[in-house]
């Protein structure tokens, strides 16, 4: 514990690590569709849509004369792409408005709010996520998530795992980078984190990606916490 006696923040990876998407996606759009009386294949594009979402971002890196451009307006031009691909038909523009902001409207994991309710009783809790800033303040309210501040890769205009977020958070809250603690199911995130001097908490979520989840299903990394839920970060940190 004396290693982490000088953490006062945490900061949170959000999908996957404190909201399931994928479930709430599909089940998002299933029961819309109904509604609509659309009919498409809503797993298959919206795994399809995740696993456009590092490429996206990496054309963002790769272009920087073009400017930022935040998830949202990413996440639209891949979804554009998608409905062209599945050759979905009748979708008006308010449909892919809709759809879009599916995003907004993802449900934590069971754990999520009692865990972050207890984390935020002795730390300041926040995102940092490559979500934009309406992204994630539409999702806390939504889905409950007691955040203390909302801190965005927008603000920095810098995706995960640029240097420029991890350091950006911290100089935001006034803080060392070892004062913060970032937490994350995402090793690769985690590794980013640790090497800009952010304290670290690994809590495994299995099922993010359904049966296509490769990597991820435990901690590969020296992390300072490895937790099986956020109950577990909060008693190891002594909330």
């Amino acid at each position: 514990m004396s290693e982490l006696s000088a953490v006062k923040a945490l900061v949170f990876d959000v999908f996957g690590t404190v909201v399931d998407w994928r479930t709430s996606l599909i089940s998002d759009f299933m029961w819309w569709s109904r509604q609509r009386g659309i009919s498409a294949d809503w797993t298959a594009l919206v795994d399809g849509w995740r696993g456009m979402y590092m490429a996206s971002m990496d054309e963002v890196r790769r272009h920087p004369e073009r400017g930022y451009v935040m998830l949202d307006d990413l996440h639209r031009r891949s979804l554009e792409k998608l409905v062209e691909q599945f050759a979905i038909k009748g979708l008006t523009e308010a449909d892919l408005d809709h759809l879009t902001k599916g995003w907004h409207r993802l449900n934590p994991w069971p754990d999520s709010v009692a865990g972050l309710t207890r984390l935020k009783s002795k730390f300041v809790i926040s995102p940092l996520s490559n979500g934009n800033v309406a992204l994630l303040t539409n999702m806390a309210k939504f889905a409950g998530l007691p955040w203390d501040l909302i801190m965005s890769a927008e603000l920095f205009e810098h995706y995960k795992p640029d240097p420029e977020t991890y350091l950006g958070a911290a100089k935001l809250l006034c803080l060392k980078p070892e004062e913060v603690m970032m937490v994350a199911a995402h090793n690769g995130d985690l590794a980013a984190a640790q090497k800009n001097g952010l304290k670290t908490a690994f809590v495994a979520r299995p099922t993010e990606y359904g049966p296509l989840q490769k990597v991820d299903f435990e901690a590969t990394g020296n992390w300072d916490i490895v937790a099986k839920d956020f109950g577990g970060i909060a008693d190891r940190l002594g909330c």
